[in-house]
């Protein structure tokens, strides 16, 4: 299933946030959304999900106007990773993840031993099932982030939105998380859409990127196309270096002076 951008332009009420819009995320592909704090990455997010209308332009969802599907039918078509959550109950962490399971049932069904299993098997693919019984509300905030990837893992969705998917987590978990990302879009064939403030995960990925600064797309293609020196300091307002390692990697780095 193919999520598409055509022409959008985003914003709240009479307030543009950007505008010529287009972009596309195609099954078993990993798109890293990358721009300055600001330049509107959650808005764009938040449109693409349906929750906010467009200003103009269109949101197509597996070939069909967003703007026209019920919300069930948008969340089994698409999963949603938020950047933070603050639980407004104290749930356990499987009731959690299971919620991700909600849009599979029908309208008065309750989850059953299938949603159940596919939730704790979610927890354990990313190594956190010993929490599934423990209060969601008390767990630190890397902890929590990977339960809400595990929710979105459950939902079994073929479209993924990741909104900083990796911006609360230890090194280790970053590494995993990454490893789980290229695993959707290979192994299962998913579409991931995530926003980073770190333009080596769109390398480490094999990603392709969309590249945004004030409201605008000013690159869209394979990540070694789009993100260059020149690229990334006219974007973040410094000098950026990418280099290659002796392993055959890019990497970006602020260039030195003097």
């Amino acid at each position: 299933m193919r999520l598409e951008a055509r022409d959008l332009s985003i914003g709240y009420g009479r307030e543009v946030v950007g505008s010529s819009l287009t972009l596309s995320v195609a099954p078993g592909r990993v798109v890293c959304l990358l721009g300055p704090n600001g330049c509107g990455k959650t808005t764009l997010f938040r449109t693409l999900l349906g929750l906010l209308p467009p200003l103009g332009g269109e949101v197509l969802l597996g070939g069909d106007p967003i703007a026209r599907l019920k919300r069930a039918e948008i969340a089994r078509r698409i999963a949603y990773v938020p950047q933070a959550h603050a639980p407004p109950f104290p749930f356990e962490t499987l009731e959690v993840v299971m919620m991700g399971r909600t849009a599979r049932l029908g309208a008065f069904a309750q989850p059953g031993a299938a949603d159940r299993t596919a939730a704790q098997a979610a927890l354990d693919r990313l190594g956190i099932g010993d929490l599934a019984a423990r209060d969601y509300s008390r767990l630190s905030g890397g902890q929590r982030q990977l339960v809400l990837i595990a929710r979105a893992l459950a939902q079994a969705a073929p479209l993924i939105v990741m909104d900083e998917p990796t911006a609360s987590l230890d090194f280790g978990n970053q590494a995993q998380v990454l490893a789980q990302i290229a695993g959707l879009a290979q192994g299962a064939g998913q579409g991931v859409i995530l926003s980073t403030h770190d333009p080596d995960q769109a390398f480490a990925l094999g990603a392709d990127v969309v590249l945004m600064s004030d409201g605008r797309i000013i690159g869209n293609g394979a990540a070694e196309t789009v993100l260059s020196g020149a690229a990334l300091s006219r974007v973040y307002g410094l000098p950026v270096a990418v280099e290659m390692t002796e392993s055959g990697r890019r990497v970006c780095l602020p260039a030195r002076r003097g």
